[in-house]
């Protein structure tokens, strides 16, 4: 009996040891995930954000400075032979180049608008016959030639090239200039 006794506790104490083992093995009751501990959940959360508002930031200054061509300022500018004002005629605005083209005795002229003071757009005074700055008072000639006021020299010019029927404007082209020589202007020949 005593032995018996013995053999059951042994048995007992076997099962006992061994039933929690056994429980892991039961399909339904192991947990495969890990427990995340709030502190871990914390640290990733600050991470995602931080990491979130780092990409975005960057995404904002890269868009920020990337350069975005509007219209065709920047390209070239074709325009019929028709649309050249004649000879000592008003010089004619081209709002999507940016530039006054006037017809000269010497030739053709393509001005940048931007007056070289400080960048002021240059309206065209058809009383006066002259490019008149309306913010500090520079004065150009037709030829786009300072006459007075702050700016410390003439328009600049765009380049003009005539191919068949059409001139074209280069407006990526812009030539700053220290006076007007009669090379500069490109003769239309008709």
């Amino acid at each position: 009996m005593l032995r018996m006794l013995r053999s059951r506790v042994w048995r007992a104490a076997l099962v006992a040891t061994m039933a929690p083992r056994l429980a892991d093995l039961i399909p339904g009751h192991y947990d495969s995930s890990p427990r995340t501990s709030r502190r871990d959940f914390l640290r990733w959360t600050v991470v995602g954000a931080s990491t979130f508002f780092l990409a975005e930031a960057a995404a904002g200054f890269v868009a920020f400075f990337w350069p975005t061509k509007i219209g065709k300022f920047g390209g070239t500018i074709p325009l019929k032979r028709a649309d050249i004002p004649a000879p000592g005629a008003a010089p004619v605005v081209n709002r999507d180049g940016k530039f006054w083209l006037i017809n000269n005795e010497d030739g053709a002229l393509a001005l940048y608008w931007k007056c070289t003071h400080l960048g002021c757009t240059v309206p065209w005074n058809a009383p006066a016959d002259q490019f008149q700055c309306p913010c500090h008072g520079s004065i150009y000639d037709r030829h786009g030639v300072r006459i007075a006021g702050p700016a410390p020299r003439p328009l600049d010019l765009m380049a003009i090239t005539v191919t068949g029927d059409q001139v074209i404007v280069d407006t990526s082209a812009i030539t700053q200039r220290t006076a007007f020589n009669p090379g500069q202007a490109v003769k239309l020949s008709t």
